[in-house]
């Protein structure tokens, strides 16, 4: 059996040690471990939540890649393509890509009685991935959009039924100015939707696919353009490196000419603003980590100190420096284990806490959603407690070196 595990594991289960000083050190020193561990964990799983949540939100309404116009690409004016049969099998079969869905895509004029409001109204038919947005209706049964008929029905935020006093099952005209004239359309609220992302929410209304190519005097089959989904958002730039070379500077039926881009290029700032939240994440496993090392330091040298007499006779019965530092050492792997037990269990227990009640609420008007999104990372959160014990360890071993300096003949005299 390994020395200095035997006599440290003897050391540390020995429950009738009252020793006034160093059994409070070790408390002090686990309790220091267990907090570090477990303020960790929760950042971490808060960040990677926040992240994750609001990368969504965003895929949600714009998708990974769109590819569209070269000349709507270049100007706020919707400028059509054809994305017909051929071009959709090709972008289908691009590696990576799980899912295509054609929309199109015009601005209007929402007014009722006693207000009005501009908006972008998206259309979308059956191709469309609709799942994020059937997962944040909050009133209603959200529509079966088609990409041939037009039934009238849309879509609106909360946002917007807020400022037009619109309910589901209310009618609302829409105008649509164009250069030479003015169109009106009549739709019916068949959903009302919120996802707290304020510049989509106040803006964008979805409906049918054939009534903003309508609108925009496009010929059937047209349309702005088509948003690719792709497997795993860690591969988007691959992905996307694909879509270039297959799509862009190529032309559509019509002779337009194709381009596309990412979801992180058109939303730089949104994406950027999430990428700063890595620094603070960073910052406070530093933090962290340095205060389970120091109430570890702390608490090694108590001990070291009150266990004079025992490293003397050690020594005095032929026992090396190397031997006693190692003993003294695993001893601190025991408390820090002990330590991040308990900061696993607080950890964690906070994050399926939050993920079951949602009890840690947010302002969305700042934070994007109502509640403290957590995502439980069991990788994570394993190396976590790997790096914490290894650094943590790694820390004590200058301070272990006071061993060598303890003689045996007057450690016997210490008191």
């Amino acid at each position: 059996m390994n020395f200095p595990f035997f006599i440290a594991r003897r050391i540390y289960s020995d429950h009738g040690d009252h020793r006034k000083v160093s059994r409070p050190a070790i408390r002090i020193a686990t309790i220091g471990v267990t907090i570090g561990l477990a303020v960790m964990i929760v950042t971490v799983a808060v960040v990677l939540g926040f992240k994750h949540t609001i990368r969504d939100k965003v895929v949600g309404f714009g998708s990974h890649i769109q590819v569209e116009s070269f000349i709507s690409s270049q100007s706020a004016t919707p400028y059509p393509v054809c994305i017909d049969d051929s071009l959709y099998k090709v972008l289908k079969s691009i590696p990576g890509v799980r899912h295509v869905g054609r929309y199109a895509v015009t601005q209007g004029i929402l007014k009722t009685d006693s207000d009005f409001l501009g908006v972008a109204i998206k259309g979308i038919g059956e191709d469309y991935d609709t799942h994020f947005l059937q997962s944040n209706v909050v009133e209603g049964k959200m529509p079966a959009f088609s990409s041939e008929k037009s039934s009238y029905q849309i879509m609106i935020s909360r946002m917007t039924a807020n400022k037009l006093g619109l309910s589901v099952g209310d009618r609302v005209y829409a105008y649509f100015i164009g250069y030479d004239d003015v169109r009106a359309r009549k739709f019916n609220v068949a959903a009302i939707y919120e996802t707290n992302m304020t510049q989509f929410d106040e803006a964008l209304c979805f409906t049918d696919l054939p009534i903003p190519v309508k609108l925009n005097k496009w010929e059937k089959g047209q349309c702005s353009g088509a948003e690719l989904l792709v497997d795993n958002f860690d591969q988007l730039k691959s992905v996307s490196e694909r879509v270039i070379e297959r799509v862009n500077r190529h032309t559509d039926h019509n002779g337009e000419i194709l381009t596309s881009h990412t979801i992180q290029e058109a939303c730089p700032q949104i994406f950027s603003w999430l990428n700063l939240l890595d620094i603070n994440v960073w910052i406070i496993l530093a933090l962290m980590v340095c205060v389970a090392g120091f109430t570890m330091i702390s608490g090694l040298l108590i001990i070291i100190l009150e266990r004079t007499q025992t490293i003397g006779l050690l020594k005095a019965l032929g026992a090396r420096n190397k031997s006693v530092r190692h003993t003294f050492l695993w001893f601190a792997v025991f408390i820090v284990g002990q330590g991040l037990l308990w900061g696993n269990i607080i950890g964690i227990g906070v994050i399926l806490l939050q993920q079951h009640t949602g009890f840690i609420q947010l302002n969305p008007a700042n934070y994007y959603v109502s509640t403290a999104p957590m995502e439980l990372n069991i990788p994570l959160i394993v190396l976590l407690n790997i790096a914490t014990l290894l650094i943590t360890i790694f820390i004590l071993i200058a301070p272990s070196y006071l061993v060598s300096r303890i003689h045996p003949a007057r450690s016997m005299r210490y008191e």
